[in-house]
């Protein structure tokens, strides 16, 4: 069919969705493809749902989810209008895109990164300045300060970075903000913030609070375990906040998520959440190290996942894993992600990497 639309949507790529876990006779399969947490929402999470949410369903959520973002105000002692909401962190970085670029302006950031940025980018009608990541996988900041010209807009740093895993340093950060012109944002992408482990990592926050023109975004999806429910936030000025809230979904984020928030967000949810984080660090580092043990050049990870640069072997290495009943993220002629999930799905990772490895697989790094 032929229609009349925006000529530049052809340009765009489908996002693609971590592939659910494959399906095998007498196996069990595990999706280790999208970075999702391996455990189910606490308790008190499961019942606020049940008793605060489910009843009200009928009407509208609070646009602007006053009680989080009053909340969350509070933990990082910023007012109110210095935090909004959004559909997940991707939406939220979808409004400060929309909010900030159009035409004939550009945004700037490391690839390869969040396969969303380009999307995001292309249709608010900007482009995309992508700057290759170093061979460790971490951001090129210098490439990145050089990119940035009179039509920039927005740069955007992904720490820890998705899908290397890379961590961002403070030194780094600051070295792009202290070169970015202040009237320029700089969106610090938090994503998998509670994982990053790495000594002299940037701090979103921190920054936040010494440079005028620093955005962090942030998520419940990843730690808190509600990818499900689709919540996210930022933290920015607040004449940015006020902007992004102009070109957000009306009505967004559901109740059933707020609600959701607010528990997680509570003392002893929040404890709870930091020993389950804890424990897939410490299952993050038994597996890379048992693949060091093997013989894999991997580098370190700061996320929940961990990063294969299998190049152009990645496609064959991919079949391997599906054929041993794990659906794992490829990223053709680059390398897979692999997400730290259930210890079982771990131990077959390595019992398939260590096959690779026999195979005379190796990385690209």
């Amino acid at each position: 069919m032929t229609y009349k639309h925006r000529s530049i949507v052809d340009t765009i790529p489908s996002y693609k969705q971590g592939k659910p876990a494959p399906v095998l006779d007498g196996v069990r399969a595990y999706k280790i493809s999208s970075n999702e947490n391996p455990y189910e929402p606490l308790e008190s999470v499961k019942e606020a749902i049940a008793t605060r949410a489910l009843n009200v369903i009928n009407r509208y959520p609070n646009m602007r989810g006053n009680e989080v973002v009053e909340e969350l105000a509070k933990r990082f002692e910023v007012t109110p209008d210095e935090v909004v909401l959004g559909c997940g962190s991707t939406e939220v970085i979808t409004q400060l895109v929309d909010l900030v670029a159009g035409p004939g302006d550009e945004v700037v950031y490391p690839w390869r990164s969040f396969e969303a940025y380009p999307i995001i980018v292309t249709a608010a009608g900007a482009t995309s300045v992508q700057i290759p990541n170093r061979a460790d996988g971490s951001h090129d900041v210098d490439g990145i300060i050089n990119a940035v010209n009179e039509h920039t807009r927005l740069v955007i740093l992904n720490n820890p970075n998705n899908p290397t895993s890379a961590s961002l340093s403070e030194a780094d950060a600051r070295k792009v903000l202290d070169a970015v012109p202040n009237d320029v944002l700089v969106l610090i992408d938090e994503a998998y913030v509670q994982f990053n482990t790495a000594e002299g990592t940037a701090d979103g926050m921190k920054l936040y609070r010494e440079y005028q023109n620093v955005v962090v975004a942030q998520t419940f999806s990843k730690a808190y375990g509600l990818a499900g429910l689709r919540i996210g936030y930022a933290v920015a000025p607040a004449e940015v906040v006020e902007g992004m809230r102009k070109v957000a979904v009306p009505f967004g984020v559901s109740q059933v998520a707020q609600v959701a928030a607010l528990a997680s967000l509570e003392d002893a949810a929040s404890e709870e959440m930091k020993i389950r984080v804890a424990a897939l660090i410490a299952e993050r580092e038994r597996v890379l190290g048992a693949l060091r043990e093997q013989g894999w050049n991997i580098t370190d990870a700061y996320a929940n996942f961990f990063w294969m640069p299998f190049g152009a072997e990645t496609e064959r290495a991919t079949e391997r894993f599906v054929a041993a009943g794990l659906s794992v993220r490829a990223f053709a002629g680059d390398g897979i992600r692999i997400t730290i999930g259930e210890t079982e799905a771990n131990n077959r990772v390595l019992n398939i990497c260590e096959e690779l490895k026999k195979d005379g697989f190796s990385l690209n790094n």
